[in-house]
């Protein structure tokens, strides 16, 4: 194992997006600060990281159609809301974008709040859970592991994680896992964050149309 492998510049770029991610999100109960407020620089700070860090792993994602993603992201979605009422959530959010802003501003709200959830959320989570974090279980040498290698720790302990990372635990693994399985069978990241991506922007939609704001 060579020193240049396991430097923290090595690792840096996979989990940069992720700390930025997770430092907007702790901001607004440490410091009572409005989501109408944090959440369009969170996305803006994090769409930024990912740019800054893209060429560590863009080779990675191919961008091709996967009808195996948006089938996935379409059951992790009725899985989702089906399983809502049956289980004890950790915790609980809510985003209310009406109560968050007023007026016309409402309108740039709920467009940051569905393009993050959409787009950049898809891609920072997986390029942390799934390429980064399945891999360092693995090996600490983590970009030595093939893409997409199969391991049954790494397979449910990440999975696991990233449930509890939600306060829809539950579904949370159930979504690791489908996350976790169609990376394995496809060896692209861009399948699993496609269907990330199908899953939370479905959400998005039945939020707004059903104004249950806790799924936000």
């Amino acid at each position: 194992m060579s020193q240049s492998s396991t430097r923290p510049a090595h690792i840096m770029p996979y989990i940069l997006p992720f700390g930025v991610f997770a430092l907007f999100t702790y901001s607004v109960p440490l410091f009572n600060i409005g989501n109408g407020f944090v959440y369009p620089l969170k996305t803006i700070g994090v769409a930024l990281a990912l740019a800054w860090c893209w060429k560590s792993y863009k080779d990675e994602i191919r961008f091709v159609f996967s009808w195996e993603a948006v089938l996935s992201g379409v059951l992790v979605f009725v899985v989702w809301i089906l399983l809502d009422d049956n289980y004890p959530h950790l915790g609980k959010t809510a985003f209310n974008p009406y109560e968050e802003a007023s007026g016309s501003f409402v309108y740039p709200v709920i467009a940051f709040r569905l393009i993050g959830a959409s787009l950049v959320v898809p891609l920072m989570e997986e390029i942390f859970w799934r390429s980064f974090a399945m891999r360092f279980v693995m090996d600490a040498n983590f970009k030595k592991v093939p893409l997409g290698q199969f391991s049954w720790l790494s397979f449910i302990l990440i999975a696991v994680a990233f449930g509890l990372a939600h306060h829809r635990w539950l579904a949370g693994i159930f979504a690791g896992l489908v996350y976790a399985g169609i990376l394995c069978r496809s060896k692209n990241l861009f399948v699993p964050i496609l269907s990330h991506a199908v899953t939370n922007l479905l959400l998005g939609i039945y939020v707004l149309t059903t104004e249950q704001w806790s799924y936000w």
